[in-house]
């Protein structure tokens, strides 16, 4: 019987094929070519506090502004819209498709000390900025107990 040097570096194309067939089996979808355009697809958003309001920008690129509704009901701000596909191109041409169309929809829960009546809204290159002012109500008064 012959000793025979352990290289770690040879398992690890083994691994990797563990791990790509994990994540293929858990989402079967991604990676299909023409199902890409079928799924759905959520814009990333950034959300932050300023001073004297809530600001959330969303990433909508190739999204058309009159595709892009804002709205706020019962303290909840929803984007919504639609990214349409490029017809343009003929499907058999494709060599592969990454890129998510459809609709979309993003909802998040405002906090009580904004004024929902006063919401600005402006798309610029691809980005919604949705900015929603802060009013004084929710500030804290500290009672004094005799």
């Amino acid at each position: 019987m012959a000793l025979v040097r352990s290289n770690p570096w040879t398992a690890l194309p083994t691994l990797q094929n563990r791990v790509n067939r994990l994540f293929d089996d858990m989402f079967p979808e991604i990676g299909q070519g023409e199902d890409m355009g079928l799924m759905e697809w959520r814009p990333m958003v950034d959300t932050y506090e300023k001073d004297d309001a809530i600001v959330v920008n969303a990433e909508l690129p190739g999204v058309n502004k009159e595709d892009i509704s804002v709205d706020v009901k019962n303290n909840i701000l929803t984007i919504s819209g639609e990214r349409k596909h490029e017809e343009d191109v003929n499907e058999d041409k494709y060599f592969r498709k990454e890129r998510f169309y459809g609709k979309f929809q993003r909802s998040f829960t405002l906090p009580d000390n904004v004024d929902s009546e006063k919401v600005d809204a402006a798309y610029k290159d691809g980005v919604l900025e949705v900015t929603i002012p802060k009013t004084e109500q929710g500030t804290t008064k500290k009672i004094e107990i005799n």
